[in-house]
C-alpha cells in the first residue's frame, strides 16, 4: 500500500515540472518572437535611403580607374615580384546628369559590415552620376587618402562634395592596407605588412611612405588620364587618420604641392621634424585632439605660418567618414566611435574655405570649433 504523503509530494513536484517547462517554453516563445520582430524592423529599417549627394554649382560625375606603377615592387603583396597597383575613384565636375552612381558596386560592396545592422550600401544615395563628360575647364586635384583599414569608397560625402566645388578628387585604396580593395573586379584583403598591428618606430613611417608613393604615384597618372581637365599645377592632398600622415608627407615631396589637409589623424615620417612649408589644416576629433599629440606639435612648431589646427568638439574618428551618414543600429553604433553628427558639415565647410584660401584661409565661423592648444607656436 502506498504512502500517500509521499505520493502526494510526488504528485506535487510532477506538476511543478510540467507547469515550469511550460513558463520555459512561453518564454522562448516571446523571446523568438521578440528576436523576429527586431530582427524584421532591422532588415525594413536598413532598406531605408539616406544621402551622401553633395551640395555645389556643378553636377559631380564618378569613375572608377585601376593604375600600374612599374617603378616600384609592392612590398605589402603576399607574394614578391610585382608592380604596385591601385584602385583610384575619381569625382569631379560634371557637364551634365546621366546614370546615377551606385555607392559600392560590384565587389566593393563587401565593404557593408553590420548587415542589417546599417544601411544597405545600394540604399545610399551618392548624388553622383557615372562616367558622365567632364566639365568645361581645368580644375585643381585633390588627393584623398583614407584611413588605415578604411577605402576611398567610404568618403564619398568628402569627396562628392569637393567635385561639386570645383575640385577633381581622387581617393586612393591603398592595396593590401585596406581591409577591402577591389583589383580586376575581384576583392583583395589586407595583409600583415599592409596593416600592421602596431605603427610604432620605423614601421609606421616606413608605411607612411609607401602611402605617400601612392598618392604621388596617383596625382601623376590621373593628371596624365585626365588631361586638360586637371590643372597638374595645383595639387592638393587631404587624409583621414594614417591617410593624413600620407597627405602630409606627399605633399612634403611633391613641388606642385599646394596645400595639405591632416583629418583626426598623427603624422609619421620626416615631415614631423622637418615641418611642411605649404599651407597646413589639420581637423581633428574631440576625443583625439591635436593638443595631446607631440607628433602633431612638432610638425605644426616646423612648419611656417600658414598653417593651422582646430578641434571639433564632440566628433569622434569615424565621424570622418561615411559612418557618419549611415543609419547604424543602437548597438552597432554604441561601439563605433561616432559622435558629433555635423562634423562632416564642418569638415566641408573648412575643407572649401580652406583649399580656396591656401596662405589667405580663414576659418568658418562654426559654433563647436576651436583652435587646438597645439596651434600655439
Amino acid at each position: 500500500m502506498g504512502d500517500p504523503r509521499r505520493d502526494g509530494l510526488l504528485g506535487g513536484r510532477q506538476n511543478g515540472s510540467v507547469k515550469f517547462k511550460r513558463v520555459v517554453a512561453a518564454a522562448a516563445t516571446v523571446v523568438v518572437l521578440l528576436l523576429g520582430g527586431y530582427a524584421g524592423f532591422l532588415g525594413h529599417r536598413s532598406r531605408h535611403a539616406v544621402s551622401v549627394a553633395p551640395a555645389g554649382p556643378y553636377p559631380v560625375g564618378r569613375g572608377e580607374q585601376e593604375i600600374v606603377d612599374r617603378s616600384r615592387t609592392d612590398e605589402l603583396a603576399p607574394r614578391g615580384g610585382n608592380p604596385r597597383v591601385l584602385s583610384v575613384w575619381l569625382w569631379y565636375p560634371a557637364a551634365s546628369t546621366g546614370r546615377p552612381a551606385g555607392y559600392a558596386p560590384g565587389a566593393w560592396a563587401g565593404l557593408r559590415k553590420f548587415w542589417w545592422g546599417q544601411t544597405a550600401l545600394d540604399r545610399v544615395r551618392t548624388g553622383a552620376y557615372a562616367n558622365v563628360p567632364f566639365a568645361a575647364g581645368s580644375f585643381p586635384l585633390v588627393v584623398l587618402m583614407p584611413g588605415l583599414g578604411f577605402s576611398a569608397p567610404q568618403y564619398q560625402a568628402i569627396a562628392a562634395g569637393l567635385a561639386g566645388h570645383g575640385y577633381v578628387v581622387a581617393g586612393v585604396t591603398p592595396t593590401y592596407s585596406a581591409n577591402l580593395s577591389v583589383l580586376g573586379g575581384h576583392a583583395v584583403p589586407a595583409t600583415a605588412a599592409g596593416d600592421p598591428s602596431d605603427l610604432a618606430g620605423p614601421r609606421g613611417s616606413g608605411l607612411a611612405a609607401v602611402w605617400a608613393a601612392d598618392a604621388r604615384f596617383a596625382a601623376y597618372q590621373v593628371g596624365v588620364l585626365l588631361g586638360a581637365h586637371v590643372d597638374r599645377r595645383k595639387v592638393a592632398y587631404v587624409g583621414h587618420s594614417f591617410g593624413g600622415a600620407a597627405a602630409l608627407e606627399a605633399c612634403r615631396q611633391d613641388p606642385a604641392c599646394t596645400g595639405a589637409v591632416d583629418l583626426d589623424g598623427t603624422p609619421y615620417g620626416p615631415v614631423v621634424t622637418e615641418g611642411l612649408r605649404r599651407p597646413l589644416l589639420i581637423l581633428s576629433s574631440g576625443r583625439n585632439g591635436a593638443d595631446r599629440d607631440a607628433s602633431t606639435r612638432s610638425l605644426l612648431a616646423a612648419s611656417g605660418t600658414a598653417a593651422w589646427s582646430y578641434t571639433i568638439d564632440g566628433a569622434e574618428h569615424f565621424d570622418f567618414t561615411d559612418y557618419a551618414a549611415y543609419w547604424l543600429a543602437a548597438p552597432v553604433r554604441a561601439v563605433l566611435p561616432l559622435g558629433n553628427p555635423d562634423t562632416l558639415a564642418i569638415t566641408g565647410s573648412f575643407l572649401a574655405a580652406f583649399l580656396a584660401g591656401g596662405a589667405a584661409f580663414r576659418a568658418p565661423e562654426v559654433a563647436g570649433v576651436r583652435a587646438s592648444d597645439a596651434d600655439h607656436r
